[in-house]
């Protein structure tokens, strides 16, 4: 009886060990490939599978670890702000990307989220550092990161501050910023000489084989990234292009590294469903629908304010669903903003369409997890002092810009898809956000996570 107690102990010793050991042994990945799709949706996904081939999303969804119920944390979701939140691992609230542009209260006007005087696109309103900015700190510089993608901002704010460089699709051309100095002579080259396909992805994929095969990207001991964003178009023949973009770049990639040092890590930047004739097909089903004049409303405010405090310009700009106070005004009349916040607020929840009301002080101090969507959007720099939510299905429209935009309260979900590396098939139903991919993926290749990174790695 003695031998076989001791007999189960070595066994539980030596089972210990070979799992220390397989953690301790199993390889850092060389080359990490983060995939971001703009408009990728799991129903579409789904509804398209049977037309795929082998190679492309089929493979990642048989051969993956998928993560099929993901979403984002704050609302409203783009590109831009859904780029920085995959690459930081944290909020808008924090990284301070809210959207592609953004109302500047010393400009008065609207600007673009990258706008820089000194080299026109930049990731300078990135305020915390990306999984690409850690890697480059982890290995002193050593580590190559690089960016390809339909935008100038999806490219730039994907890889952050430190990055060798990104590269954007632009009038048909292959563009790049100066802010990632020195110029790197092989990208610089790339965007001189080759001109992108008619179809975007298979442009960016290519773009993407051609870096391996021509620099030592993945090649060395040090972890480097490949930052890609594709499209969804929401129709079979835009996820076949999508599927075939992939296998090209998925095959291009391992002919050169194989797939067991090669992390690819594929999700969505958030689905754009509002379409023009969003509220023709509201009302030829009968579906309760209305328009929500953002102008129409601050001139109303406006009226409001001055009957209280006196005849004056007290909203100096409207911006999407935001509403900017003229703050230099309010302190020369000795107002306090605080109160004006909360009557400004009382009146617009009497106008019709409008369901609910955010107002800066609120969003700032409350702890509230039912603002938490909200709050985590908001950003103190960059977004406005009122922010007005209307019904699901209006359509909020600015009359000076002429733009316009359906309220939708449903979440699109989307997978997170994890392949290579030596990991096995697996599908995980559980709810997960995306800022969980940057610790996630910091912790397979042995490096800390960004710095405003609270997240918990999903394995």
């Amino acid at each position: 009886m003695r031998n076989g107690y001791l007999y189960i102990t070595l066994l539980a010793i030596l089972g210990f060990s070979a799992e220390s050991q397989g953690q301790v042994i199993r390889q850092t990945p060389r080359l990490v490939v983060s995939i971001q799709i703009d408009k990728l949706t799991s129903d579409a996904l789904e509804n398209y599978a049977p037309a795929y081939g082998d190679e492309g999303l089929r493979r990642l969804l048989s051969q993956g670890v998928v993560f099929s119920h993901a979403s984002y944390s704050f609302a409203p979701i783009d590109p831009a702000s859904a780029s920085a939140t995959i690459a930081t691992g944290t909020v808008p609230y924090y990284h301070g990307i809210t959207a592609s542009e953004w109302f500047s209260r010393d400009a008065m006007r609207q600007l673009s989220i990258l706008n820089d005087r000194e080299h026109q696109q930049s990731p300078a309103l990135l305020t915390v550092s990306t999984l690409g900015d850690e890697m480059k700190v982890s290995t002193a510089g050593e580590s190559h990161v690089f960016a390809f993608a339909p935008t100038a901002e999806s490219a730039i704010l994907s890889v952050g501050h430190a990055a060798d460089g990104a590269a954007w699709i632009q009038q048909g051309r292959w563009k790049m910023s100066s802010y990632y100095a020195p110029v790197n002579p092989w990208l610089k080259g790339f965007c001189r000489d080759y001109v992108p396909d008619n179809d975007v992805n298979i442009s960016i994929a290519k773009a993407a084989v051609f870096c391996i095969d021509k620099t030592t990207v993945g090649m060395d001991d040090n972890v480097d990234m490949l930052s890609i964003s594709l499209t969804a178009e929401p129709t079979i023949d835009g996820y076949l292009s999508l599927d075939q973009s992939l296998a090209y770049l998925i095959n291009g990639i391992t002919r050169k590294i194989p797939l067991s040092r090669v992390l690819f890590v594929v999700t969505s930047t958030g689905s754009r469903e509002e379409e023009e004739n969003d509220n023709t097909n509201h009302e030829r089903f009968r579906i309760p629908t209305g328009k929500f004049y953002i102008g129409r409303t601050a001139g109303l405010l406006n009226m409001y304010l001055g009957a209280i405090y006196g005849s004056a310009q007290y909203i100096e700009a409207c911006y999407q669903n935001q509403l900017f106070i003229n703050r230099q005004l309010i302190e020369s009349k000795n107002i306090n903003i605080g109160d004006l916040l909360r009557k400004s607020q009382e009146f617009l929840l009497e106008i019709a369409g409008v369901r609910n009301v955010y107002t800066s002080h609120q969003l700032m101090t409350s702890d509230s997890p039912k603002l938490e969507r909200i709050r985590n959007g908001y950003c103190v720099e960059r977004s406005g002092d009122l922010i007005i939510e209307v019904a699901p299905g209006w359509k909020i429209f600015n009359e000076d810009t002429k733009t316009s935009y359906t309220s939708r309260y449903a979440l699109a979900q989307f997978p997170i898809i994890f392949y290579g590396n030596e990991l096995s098939s697996q599908r995980v139903e559980r709810p997960v956000t995306t800022e969980q991919i940057a610790p996630t993926v910091a912790r397979c290749i042995r490096i800390r996570a960004p710095n405003a990174c609270q997240a918990e790695p999903l394995f």
